[in-house]
């Protein structure tokens, strides 16, 4: 099932038990924001311990792919030449970038709109969503980088399919022309 529909079903869950939560009591808030606290630290946790494990493998092993562009752009696709190690640390990166900025989201509509019911909710939903991160799939549970944890990662898009115009191309053909076009644009320049 797709993750977008899984968080969808999971928050209609959680928004069930969180009605019959008395989130009034401030004994119940204090559980639900030791709850959020405790699954931020795990995320955060996990982001350090993966970047560990990622620099002390240190997998330099080339990866060569074209990067689409951004929906709705005129932009041309990139080649992107990298390695594991940089890939997966971007990733990695970009895992805190979001866990950082939901944490900010989440200060403002609890502490300043008084909401607390997204406490709740987001401690589950980033704690599913840390689980089933491809890069804690590899470095922290051990799976093989293969299939669906093969990089560059694919990402699945909210309807549902995996829309092969917006993910990264890795055949030798893609990266031949991407390489010929960047190589013809900076000679415009």
């Amino acid at each position: 099932m797709n993750p977008q529909v899984q968080n969808l079903l999971l928050v209609l869950g959680i928004v069930q038990v969180a009605r019959r939560l008395d989130l009034d009591n401030p004994e119940v808030l204090i559980y639900v924001r030791l709850g959020y606290l405790v699954s931020q630290t795990i995320i955060l946790a996990a982001c350090y311990i993966a970047a560990t494990k990622i620099k002390g493998k240190n997998d330099v092993t080339t990866l060569k792919y074209v990067d689409p562009p951004k929906p709705f752009t005129n932009e041309q696709p990139k080649l992107v030449e990298t390695n594991n190690r940089d890939y997966d640390l971007s990733k990695v990166q970009e895992l805190l970038k979001q866990t950082l900025i939901g944490f900010g989201i989440m200060l403002v509509l609890h502490f300043y709109w008084n909401f607390t019911q997204p406490l709740f909710i987001q401690s589950i939903i980033q704690s599913k969503n840390l689980y089933f991160n491809k890069i804690v799939q590899i470095h922290l549970l051990g799976k093989p980088a293969e299939g669906d944890l093969k990089r560059p990662f694919k990402e699945a898009s909210p309807f549902g399919q995996l829309s092969d115009s917006q993910q990264p191309q890795t055949d030798k053909a893609a990266i031949k022309k991407a390489a010929k076009a960047s190589k013809s644009g900076e000679k415009d320049d």
